[in-house]
């Protein structure tokens, strides 16, 4: 097997992880119950200290377990009952005493959620209190990144991060390659990217069985039977990815497979993907491909977007599974740039305004828009490099999304957030 699959297989293990929860809420626990830990008592009192993109998304979202949306209750059931070894599951055993305490800490105005200082995009700091001793978790860049823990001012642990410059000249992924990984890697190698089938389908059934959200998923399946929707192939994989995020994001104590940190991405990853291959009747080694490519694409995108932005990632997702798709209609390399082409040239100018049950509206549109990119594609059509922030060059078309999505949209990822907390 070549050296740099390796790397790629390492990469798909770090960033293709089991999540329980919208991940931006489950990072203020992650922190709450890392901070909880360390200082060894129950907490009296908690301080969250978010950045604005982390508080975006951690507004409406539900947080598993709770009944209840916010970064308050995370902190509070993340503090009580969470274990941080559990990573992005570590409300996964929390019990009802906790839960119920958590909410009395919160009616109690015992939990403080507050905007912190700082330029990061992705940053959650949280400090739990009993009497005089008080401990402090901060996690930043990553969901799951602790970078440091302190208990009474001492620092207990510390992160140091690698040179930021270097590791963006050392990224190893590019289309090509990806393309040649996914097609050609040993199939044993890539088992475990149907792990993803089986968490990310199970919710999805979840979401079209009971009603969670807003019923996106649900509302699909009642219009197939009212003759109003046809029960096509890209109905099933738009109602199947729509009912999985309806689920998740209503807070359902079910994990999913999430991709860059995002379970909404890992849904829109893997369904569409697992719906196309079923209806066409792919064997398993077929679908792992094609899995593999949608998930290495859309790490590959969000690697030059960042962790969060103003940009929803279900675009860059569903433009993974576009490309999975591709490959199983038998299109080649050819059409993975033609998808990615198209989905630039259409729905990236859709914006993040934070993690809310209305997720799965975007889900479904982004996996419609995915679909006929990728049935163009196949068919040889292809938005032009001369069309706006298109380029014949597929990584400079990615890196003027990711540009789009970043510079770009600083002052949009700002009127958002005003907008958010005026309400």
């Amino acid at each position: 097997m070549k050296n740099e699959w390796n790397e790629y297989i390492a990469i798909l293990n770090r960033e293709v992880v089991p999540a329980l929860g919208c991940t931006e809420p489950i990072t203020v626990s992650l922190a709450a119950a890392r901070a909880a830990e360390e200082l060894g008592k129950k907490p009296e009192r908690i301080l969250v200290q978010v950045s604005g993109n982390l508080l975006k998304n951690g507004m409406g979202v539900g947080v598993p377990g709770t009944g209840m949306a916010g970064l308050g209750i995370a902190a509070a059931v993340g503090a009580l009952g969470g274990k941080s070894s559990l990573a992005l599951e570590v409300l996964r055993d929390i019990t009802e005493n906790a839960v119920e305490e958590g909410k009395r800490m919160l009616a109690s105005g015992d939990v403080l959620v507050e905007l912190a200082d700082t330029s990061e995009l992705l940053f959650a700091q949280v400090s739990v209190f009993n009497g005089d001793h008080v401990a402090t978790c901060t996690i930043q860049r990553q969901h799951t990144l602790v970078t440091e823990v302190t208990k009474d001012s001492e620092i207990v642990f510390t992160y140091a991060f690698e040179d930021e410059e270097s590791k963006a000249d050392s990224w190893p992924l590019t289309m090509a390659k990806i393309y040649d990984f996914a097609m050609n890697v040993p199939f044993d190698k890539i088992t475990f990217i149907l792990e993803a089938v089986r968490l990310n389908e199970a919710i999805a059934i979840q979401g079209l069985e009971h009603e969670f959200g807003l019923k996106v998923g649900r509302s699909m399946d009642q219009d197939i039977a009212l003759g109003l929707r046809s029960d096509d192939i890209t109905s099933f994989a738009t109602r199947l990815a729509a009912a999985a995020s309806d689920a998740r994001m209503d807070g359902i104590m079910q994990p999913v497979m999430s991709n860059s940190g995002s379970g909404n991405q890992g849904i829109t990853a893997t369904i569409p993907v697992l719906a196309f291959a079923r209806r066409l009747n792919k064997s398993e080694e077929e679908m792992a491909r094609a899995l593999i490519m949608s998930h290495l694409t859309a790490i590959h995108l969000k690697h030059h977007l960042g962790r969060l932005s103003a940009l929803c990632g279900a675009i860059l997702a569903a433009t993974g599974s576009g490309c999975g798709i591709v490959m199983l209609l038998g299109g080649d390399y050819d059409g993975i740039e033609r998808t990615i082409k198209n989905m630039v040239g259409s729905v990236s100018g859709m914006i993040c305004d934070g993690a809310k049950t209305s997720c799965a509206l975007k889900v479904a549109s982004c996996v419609e828009a995915a679909i006929s990119s990728a049935l163009l594609a196949v068919k040889g059509v292809c938005v032009p490099g001369s069309d706006g922030i298109v380029d014949d060059d597929i990584e400079i078309c990615i890196h003027n999304l990711g540009r789009l999505g970043t510079v770009g949209m600083v002052e949009t990822d700002k009127v958002i957030l005003d907008i958010m907390v005026r309400k």
